[in-house]
């Protein structure tokens, strides 16, 4: 075949302007045979990009099946030129295949890559960096934005922001030859690349790349007898079309790591979000606007694209409560025109769009655009591939259990409430939890804290696509979600000491319904407990063993061996806590202080009155009799002994006059008033005896102690709300009557009530005579 029978159409990846031409001139050329820059032994998955269940975006997935973090995503878009070579290509019947370094190598350049970074790890020393180049110099930053995309470093150089802007300006309104087209972007990019080393170490992997391909062009071109069509980055075209001997490339090639086996990785199709578009991924640099090059896209034969794109935009501002009128838009639009006209552009671009946004639909506020700029801009979709695509046994388990509990992942957050007194609830809070239990958050938990004691849950939905990549390297542990979150979870149980975390594990275990590693857990934590003296992981473990127990009361679930677990190590703490809590520092007491409350409020909601409550109370008393107890520890203890009656008024006022006294020091006296109101200070708005004193202490304060105690205050009563704050002022200004309020009852209208009574009951019934 002649060279003149081969025609390189140099593109730029995800271009919608690109797309445009190279579809004109695939109509007129008429190839018989197309060549794309892609992974080439991935070919057999390219039929799959023109099924009709296949709605981009999407991404080529290819990882090592024992190492899953080394990965590749090539993502496409709909208006990506080579997803739409593909169709045209089906539609036309012209065979079509990739061209570019197969996946086998890529993956293992990646391994190679990865082993030095690894033995650092391992041996846990970090690199030299003074043996490193500086990588950032301004040099470096011009090359390296000029190999991410060169269109856009054209389109810089003319003046431009945005890279489709100036393709649209220069390509699109060009009246030249669409074949013409190509040859003039490839002059530019030759000129671009001329003034580059080529022994230049950045361009390493693109000569590599290229050989590669000029070697798979050839061998195309000697058993093609018509019309060849290669599409690639417009950066390769020139290097693609220089002389260069085979011999010379295969020696090239050869010196490319040995590719892995075919059983040593897998390559498959998975859904992709147009935000993820706007990341370098894959063979191409992102586009930082994939919503507005699909309007391009969707738009392209329409002279007048601005309207709907502004008119999308207005919607987005009225969903944020910003009032737009339709003469706002229409000005809007008018200013595009005319900064056009200022810039000496042919038409209206992307910049002059976004000025005229902020100025006429923003008002001017920078703020207000950046709150929809990302949900406009990136926007939320996220594509689809078909239901025969071969995927991860992982992958495969989860879209089986989308679909069957009807949880489409969505790029846009997306709250669900679950009740999961119903079995199809049930089964999706089983599902997001497991997936949790994987590091795979699609679904964050929002009422975690309200939920545990009723029956239902809100999760907000958000899907991003390196969850799919999460997937894969939990293949290790299963082959299905339920066996591979069993296991996951038995192998981090094996290893845990810390009986808290033991006990949070195994409370996730029965969240998500996974039986053998709720046994697991529940024996590894009897062995543990027995091995535990601390009295930090003893009052740890105890709210965490109590919610196990309150969650199996909920499902009725026997778990009689934690709650014997849970009164074992609550007799150990109580008996180690008067004695842990001597002589501490502030960080010390400050874990004390919250690993108390914790374990406080789950004991008394938990246990009945018994020996074990009454040991515990021992030690709260015993803390706060304590000479050597911290301050802080001693107020916490006095008002948990108070608010459960167990410390009368009368002993409450003798204590807040001797710890609040000015025979004590400040500081003293500001861990006590710390420890004693934090998280309690509403009680001040009930109490005379505790809002006297604190009055009193607060008044008799000097100004400097005053001012260095200030942020403390600030702390504790910012608990208060606008309404209790008022009612305080109230009480302290004399704004109502002082001293108790009496209440006494009027005998006399007891009677009265009685007849009340019975006529509402009446009333109730739907009886005529009520009023009689």
């Amino acid at each position: 075949m002649a060279l003149s029978d081969i025609h390189y159409f140099g593109i730029r990846h995800h271009g919608p302007g690109s797309s445009k031409r190279l579809l004109a001139a695939l109509d007129q050329l008429q190839p018989t045979r197309l060549l794309i820059e892609g992974p080439a032994d991935c070919g057999q998955l390219l039929p799959l990009l023109a099924h009709q269940q296949m709605k981009p975006p999407v991404a080529l997935l290819s990882y090592v099946v024992e190492q899953a973090e080394s990965s590749i995503f090539y993502p496409f878009a709909e208006y990506s030129p080579e997803y739409q070579a593909c169709l045209w290509a089906r539609q036309h019947q012209v065979p079509v295949e990739f061209i570019d370094l197969p996946i086998a190598v890529r993956l293992a350049q990646m391994q190679v890559e990865l082993a030095p970074l690894q033995a650092d790890e391992a041996l846990g020393e970090a690199n030299d960096s003074t043996d490193q180049p500086e990588p950032n110099s301004e040099l470096d930053e011009d090359l390296s934005a000029l190999l991410r995309d060169p269109i856009a470093a054209l389109a810089h150089i003319g003046g431009y922001q945005d890279a489709e802007a100036w393709w649209n300006d220069l390509i699109e309104q060009n009246r030249d030859d669409n074949l013409a087209i190509f040859a003039q972007v490839e002059l530019a990019m030759t000129a671009l690349r001329d003034p580059i080393s080529q022994d230049s170490p950045a361009l390493v992997q693109d000569h590599l790349r290229e050989a590669f391909m000029r070697l798979e062009i050839a061998k195309a071109a000697k058993t093609e007898d018509g019309q060849i069509a290669v599409i690639c980055g417009a950066w390769h075209v020139p290097a693609l079309k220089a002389k260069h001997a085979a011999k010379d490339d295969r020696a090239l090639v050869k010196t490319l790591p040995k590719k892995l086996a075919a059983s040593k990785y897998k390559s498959t199709w998975i859904p992709w979000t147009s935000s993820r578009l706007a990341s370098q991924t894959g063979y191409g640099a992102g586009v930082s606007a994939p919503m507005w090059y699909q309007h391009l896209w969707q738009h392209r034969d329409n002279e007048d694209h601005i309207a709907p794109w502004l008119v999308a935009i207005a919607e987005q501002l009225r969903k944020q409560g910003a009032i737009i009128s339709t003469a706002s838009v229409i000005e809007a639009q008018r200013l595009c025109q005319s900064l056009a006209a200022v810039r000496e552009r042919p038409q209206a671009s992307f910049e002059e769009i976004i000025d005229a946004v902020i100025s006429c639909l923003c008002f001017g506020e920078q703020a207000q655009w950046q709150q929809v700029s990302d949900s406009v801009l990136l926007g939320h979709q996220v594509g689809q591939i078909p239901d025969d695509t071969e995927l991860a046994p992982l992958l495969e388990d989860l879209q089986r259990l989308q679909k069957k509990y009807k949880l489409k992942p969505e790029a846009l957050g997306r709250e669900h409430a679950l009740d999961l007194r119903s079995e199809i609830g049930q089964n999706k809070s089983v599902l997001l939890h497991r997936l949790q239990l994987l590091e795979v958050p699609w679904g964050k938990l929002l009422s975690a804290g309200s939920s545990r004691g009723t029956f239902r849950e809100k999760w907000l939905l958000v899907w991003q696509p390196e969850y799919a990549i999460k997937l894969v390297e939990n293949i290790v542990h299963g082959s299905t979600i339920e066996q591979a979150a069993n296991n996951k979870v038995m192998a981090t149980l094996a290893q845990e000491s810390h009986l808290a975390k033991l006990a949070q594990l195994v409370h996730g275990c029965l969240t998500a319904e996974l039986t053998t590693a709720t046994a697991f857990g529940l024996n590894q934590l009897t062995l543990r407990a027995g091995h535990v003296s601390d009295c930090h992981d003893l009052l740890t473990s105890i709210a965490p063993l109590i919610d196990i127990s309150r969650y199996g009361t909920a499902r009725t679930m026997s778990l009689a061996q934690i709650d014997d677990l849970t009164e074992r190590l609550a007799v150990q703490a109580a008996l180690a806590l008067p004695y842990a809590c001597r002589n501490l520092n502030d960080e010390e007491t400050l874990h004390y202080r919250d690993n108390i409350s914790q374990a406080h409020r789950a004991l008394v909601l938990h246990l009945e009155a018994g020996d074990t409550l009454a040991l515990w109370w021992k030690a709260i008393e015993t803390i706060v009799h304590s000479d050597q107890s911290s301050l802080l520890l001693v107020g916490l203890c006095a008002r948990l002994l108070y608010q459960a009656e167990k410390l009368n008024r009368e002993q409450l006022s003798l204590m807040l006059n001797r710890m609040l006294s000015p025979a004590l020091p400040p500081a003293q006296a500001a861990r006590f008033f710390d420890g004693f109101f934090s998280d309690a200070v509403d009680q001040l708005l009930y109490d005379s005896v505790l809002l006297n004193a604190i009055n009193t202490w607060l008044l008799q304060l000097e100004e400097t102690n005053f001012i260095e105690f200030l942020p403390l205050f600030r702390r504790v009563f910012s608990s208060l709300d606008t309404m209790e704050r008022k009612r305080l002022f109230d009480t302290l200004f004399n704004y109502r009557l002082q001293g108790e309020t009496l209440q006494t009852l009027d005998m006399t209208q007891l009677d009265r009530w009685q007849h009340q009574l019975l006529q509402l009951t009446k009333l109730a019934r739907r009886d005529k005579d009520w009023l009689a």
